[in-house]
């Protein structure tokens, strides 16, 4: 049985059957996916969700398809790691990571709303299942759609970094390398899927892929004992992520499986690319776009296409946004592994570092809960931080060279 009832305009409210469709044709604003809240509050429970596997599918009545899941069956409950070394660093009482670095199969959170995004594109009968990628999504799209039989168009900027590339490449997809930002590729792959109606993951299909980000939300409460946080911080691309964030905890709260006072939500951007952080901090309801240049190239959306509903989010929630600058990025991914032992990409170092100047502004308090969100794996773009690390110490294969080398160590630590 499904519970999802259709699309609306998040701006007007003007109502649309569920087919493959983004924008409002009275208003142009985006459009979201609608539910029977009552009779979800009836069928769902915090005892029958336990009883399912763990995976995002245990949600599956606040997400938007007809029938079974097709793929994903293994995407999603990544861990919540409570990361007492690091919120000892920063001074905090109580730090989680939820770590979508991990998520199966391609390592980022994206895997958790390409697999509602290709479910519902099979259900409505796409053959050809594509995406405009930095990077995550496009690995992502290529190897969901490796699984379900479906011919893949990647489309990507030149820039991109190789390991992503090849992450995407690995599963067969035709992938288009375009001159140009994320932003130029977007709008080219708007032209294709109008023209030839393939199905575009975060383009004609975004209404349903978005939903897939409200999963990261139902886990964050089901893992801590379904509670709330006090404070969530995520990183902010094209927009997508963060306000359903914001949604799924509202949910929550609607069909009666969580009570108590919703999180305050906080968005983290690289300085090189911060047209939500710029626009928060400059009391504008869009952002303005940009050009992105920064090494965080996973969330360098220059025109992020759901700006406005971050924006939105951010001030609802009563949260906050702080931007980092490259070296600041670089530095926070070093501090996550040395003190977590968890290899992030920029994206994640980008949200470490927004997250330590929050807490250093007062904006989060020190000893309420923290949640940052942890959305791709460092080993897909490991070259970033090659001068950033101490090299090898090379020896020879004998006991005296390591004794030599140990003690050399000890008369460095006498003389520090």
């Amino acid at each position: 049985m499904t519970y999802f009832t259709g699309l609306q305009c998040a701006s007007c409210k003007t109502p649309f059957p569920p087919e493959a469709l983004f924008v409002c044709d009275q208003c142009l604003g985006p459009l979201e996916v609608t539910y029977d809240y009552e009779a979800i509050g009836r069928a769902l429970s915090r005892q029958l969700i336990a009883t399912r596997s763990p995976n995002l599918w245990r949600y599956r009545e606040l997400l938007p398809i007809d029938g079974e899941p097709r793929t994903g069956l293994q995407s999603g409950f990544t861990p919540l790691v409570r990361a007492d070394r690091l919120a000892r660093h920063l001074g905090l009482r109580e730090l989680y990571l939820k770590d979508d670095s991990v998520n199966h199969p391609t390592l980022s959170y994206k895997d958790r709303v390409v697999s509602v995004a290709a479910t519902r594109a099979v259900e409505l009968g796409f053959s050809v299942f594509g995406c405009a990628s930095t990077g995550n999504l496009g690995n992502s799209v290529a190897a969901h759609a490796a699984r379900l039989g479906l011919e893949c168009y990647v489309f990507i900027p030149q820039t991109l970094e190789p390991g992503k590339i090849l992450g995407s490449s690995v599963s067969g997809p035709h992938v288009l390398a375009i001159d140009g930002t994320y932003d130029d590729v977007n709008r080219l792959c708007t032209q294709i899927g109008d023209r030839h109606q393939w199905g575009f993951a975060n383009i004609n299909l975004r209404s349903y892929y978005a939903e897939g980000a409200k999963t990261c939300a139902f886990e964050i409460a089901e893992q801590l004992d379904w509670r709330f946080p006090r404070h969530v911080v995520s990183p902010v691309a094209g927009g997508t992520l963060l306000p359903r964030i914001g949604r799924g905890f509202r949910e929550l709260k609607t069909v009666g499986l969580v009570d108590g006072d919703l999180p305050k939500i906080h968005a983290a951007q690289a300085a090189g690319c911060a047209p939500v952080i710029r626009a928060l901090h400059a009391g504008l309801e869009h952002p303005e776009p940009v050009k992105p240049q920064t090494i965080a190239k996973s969330i360098a959306i220059g025109n992020p296409a759901d700006g406005h509903q971050v924006l939105e989010t951010i001030r609802a929630t009563g949260g906050w946004g702080a931007m980092a600058s490259d070296d600041e990025i670089l530095d926070a991914i070093h501090l996550l592994a040395r003190t977590e032992g968890v290899f992030t990409e920029p994206a994640g170092g980008t949200t470490l570092a927004a997250t330590m100047t929050l807490v250093e502004q007062g904006i989060i308090p020190r000893d309420e809960s923290v949640v940052i969100c942890i959305t791709g794996n460092g080993y897909k773009t490991s070259d970033v931080m090659v001068n950033h690390v101490p090299r090898p110490v090379y020896l020879g294969r004998s006991l005296q060279q390591f004794e030599a080398f140990l003690a050399d160590r000890g008369e460095q630590r006498v003389e520090r």
